[in-house]
């Protein structure tokens, strides 16, 4: 049995889940996520917890519970904490500006990059240099993080771009300058 898929999913009392078919509908203090899940696997609600079950020991069935899992997880939290992830800038003059419809960004190209947030994501600029994005659909979040990254993905030479907070860079060395003869 799937180690994660046989785990229950606690739902907070402020949480409502409606199931019908394949369909699962969240609703929360933060808002409401719905998702289509795999018609297969049920979801049986025990006093305070979800349970997801699956039909058969087959090697799909056994990879769609684990997954099934997860995104009910993710709804649950997200409409009770939601997520958020946080971009980093590095690099001389590189910065990010707030503006109502998302963010302006200044990363050496020659022209400012705009980037619009999705519906149901907020772009905050904290300082000059660090962005964070947050929503209640944790792929949504990831998703739009790293769209934001892709403008100007840090180089290895001198680290110079946008990355996650914590992210490491791996440095190369550059040149080694005049050759041996």
């Amino acid at each position: 049995m799937s180690r994660i898929g046989r785990q229950p999913i606690p739902v907070p009392s402020s949480v409502t889940i409606d199931v019908e078919r394949d369909r699962v509908v969240v609703a929360g203090p933060r808002g409401t996520l719905e998702r289509t899940i795999p018609g297969e696997m049920r979801l049986v609600r025990e006093d305070g917890t979800l349970l997801v079950e699956r039909p058969s020991e087959e090697k799909r069935h056994k990879a769609l519970h684990g997954l099934t899992r997860s995104l009910v997880a993710n709804m649950v939290t997200g409409v009770t904490e939601g997520f958020q992830k946080r971009l980093e800038i590095h690099g001389v003059g590189y910065r990010a500006q707030a503006t109502p419809e998302g963010i302006v960004i200044y990363v050496g190209f020659s022209h400012p990059v705009h980037f619009s947030a999705p519906e149901g994501i907020t772009l905050t600029v904290e300082g000059a240099n660090r962005i964070m994005v947050a929503g209640n659909s944790k792929e949504l979040v990831g998703e739009t993080a790293a769209r934001i990254r892709r403008v100007r993905p840090p180089e290895p030479y001198k680290g110079k771009g946008i990355r996650y907070a914590g992210e490491v860079v791996r440095r190369k060395a550059g040149k080694s300058g005049a050759k041996n003869r």
